[in-house]
């Protein structure tokens, strides 16, 4: 999955091209999911391939774990770390709040999917 794909491109001022912000879905804990302590050498991509099988969806379990610093694909080690189970309806969230939207030409503000 490319997460970017569905992620408006837009032009700065300057004229470089660029993607929208990315927003993430809120991901709250469900008695599905697994919690493991990390190792070294334990990453969110490397975590993901084992568990979703694919290492594109890092950002699951890195905003799953919102309480440590985001700055890094490596959570510190001997850190108890929740793997959300049930991704299907994570990533059908992240799709949608960052699917492109247009407004109707009658300006009632109303917003259809752009696809």
């Amino acid at each position: 999955m490319n997460r970017y794909r569905n992620i408006p491109v837009i032009t700065s001022p300057n004229n470089n091209r660029m993607y929208s912000t990315v927003r993430y879905p809120e991901i709250p804990p469900t008695p599905e999911d697994t919690y493991v302590y990390t190792t070294i050498g334990d990453r969110f991509d490397t975590l993901a391939q084992q568990y979703y099988g694919n290492p594109s969806y890092w950002w699951i379990i890195s905003v799953a774990n919102s309480n440590l610093l985001q700055n890094s694909l490596t959570p510190p080690v001997g850190t108890q770390i929740r793997i959300p189970n049930n991704i299907s309806r994570i990533i059908a969230n992240f799709q949608n709040i960052n699917s492109p939207t247009t407004v109707s030409s009658g300006g009632s503000g109303n917003s259809t999917n752009g696809y």
